[in-house]
């Protein structure tokens, strides 16, 4: 029966076949539609396993120069999760809302000048018309909801996030600067730092192969060597590109915040040509005191310099970053220092341990020599005990010169050992 039905027939044969082949064109179509999704869910698992993979390693190797959590080890190694290695640009926003109100003041006043070019020569009726648009022009200019307006509260949104973002400037996040059209530009990204035109998954992975032979003269505790076993390293090729799947998958694309800025223990150095950070321009300072406050008198300090290196925008001219402002702004980890010059002359003068000490022998012990005298309220060892060897004679008179300009005192007369301390400067002294 079966077999007259489907077999002995020709046109059934036909029937079968046509419907064997719809099925398998459909089933084929299922499978093509499908197959780009199964991919990608393949991609996804191969990802993240090699993420989890690349983490067991970070952990095992890289840890003790970058940090557990990436963030970097203060004056050791930097951080590889950050906002500048990934190249995100906190001020991206605020300048497009800025060039924004520029392009639009600029085609305001524009159209002005041709409305007044036009004004000569027009009968009365577009001279009204004119004056009423002129009026509107000016208003979008200069009222209270126009551009002048809109323009000094985005200014203020950008210095609030430049204030922000200081303390991170301080330990090496690079200085933004404001244009004249008020937009900022800095090297937000750490690649444009070091002018690398690959991507940020070949810049991770080559310095994992080859390492940094010349880190050794920026970093002189730690020196990124070669990972490769092609260059004498422990890990295989697949085991670097799980660490390279780790490292980038920090990143937060849009959504770095102030505060990931401001978690970084160590940001990454600029080599300049030599492979050292910088080159040294003058001899340490040395931790004699008395030599160096006599030595004082034969330099000028120069207080503009003395704010720079303060803060972390300029180098001592031994090459180093001093960072002073870190933990010295507003207090946060040692005295502020808008109040030590006077703190001393007003409490610290008259103690026993600081007889015939000048303000300046002070500073300079407290820098040279940091566990002499602790302030009340702050912990011991906070501060590093190697500014000797990091500042010249110039560094020291340029941030005490820095330093005094905070002094309600001025010009300061060093006080005679037992007499009463100074007092604060009013208006009518």
């Amino acid at each position: 029966m079966l077999q007259r039905l489907l077999i002995d027939r020709i046109e059934n044969r036909i029937l079968v076949g046509i419907t064997m082949f719809v099925g398998i064109m459909i089933l084929i179509g299922w499978v093509a539609i499908n197959e780009g999704e199964r991919m990608r869910s393949f991609d996804n698992q191969f990802q993240a396993r090699s993420i989890e993979f690349g983490a067991e390693l970070f952990a095992a190797n890289c840890t003790s120069c970058h940090g557990t959590d990436g963030r970097g080890v203060g004056n050791f190694g930097p951080a590889l999760n950050s906002p500048l290695m990934f190249g995100h640009d906190y001020f991206a926003t605020i300048n497009d809302q800025i060039e924004a109100i520029n392009r639009q003041e600029i085609e305001l006043i524009s159209e002005k000048d041709g409305l007044m070019q036009e004004f000569v020569n027009a009968n009365d009726a577009r001279r009204e018309q004119i004056r009423a648009r002129t009026a509107e022009i000016d208003a979008l200019l200069t009222s209270e909801e126009g551009l002048a307006a809109q323009r000094t509260t985005v200014f203020a949104e950008r210095d609030a996030l430049l204030t922000q973002l200081q303390p991170a400037i301080d330990l090496g996040y690079p200085q933004p600067t404001v244009n004249e059209d008020g937009t900022v530009t800095s090297t937000f990204s750490r690649l444009a730092q070091l002018e690398w035109n690959g991507s940020l998954s070949s810049f991770v992975y080559t310095t994992l192969i080859h390492g940094r032979p010349t880190s050794k003269s920026y970093w002189e505790n730690a020196q990124m060597v070669s990972w490769s076993q092609q260059t004498g390293g422990a890990l295989r090729d697949d085991q670097l590109r799980n660490l390279t799947n780790y490292i980038l998958n920090w990143d937060k694309g849009d959504a770095w915040t102030v505060e990931d800025a401001l978690a970084v223990l160590q940001y990454p150095l600029v080599p300049v040509v030599g492979g050292g950070e910088a080159v040294a321009a003058a001899p340490p300072v040395g931790a004699d005191v008395d030599a160096i406050v006599e030595q004082l008198a034969t330099v000028i300090g120069d207080p503009a310099r003395g704010d720079q290196i303060y803060n972390n925008q300029a180098r001592s001219q031994t090459g180093a970053r001093l960072g002073c402002g870190g933990c010295h702004l507003n207090g946060v980890a040692g005295p502020a220092h808008n109040a030590k010059w006077d703190h001393f002359l007003n409490e610290l003068v008259n103690e026993p341990q600081f007889a015939g000490y000048s303000v300046e022998k002070y500073m300079v012990e407290s820098i040279v020599n940091t566990g002499a005298y602790i302030v009340s309220g702050y912990a011991a060892g906070a501060m590093p005990g190697d500014f000797s060897n990091r500042m010249s004679l110039q560094d020291m008179a340029d941030i005490l010169a820095y330093l005094h300009t905070f002094s309600a005192v001025d010009p300061y007369v060093a006080p005679v050992a037992g007499e009463q301390p100074v007092a604060e400067a009013t208006p009518e002294s």
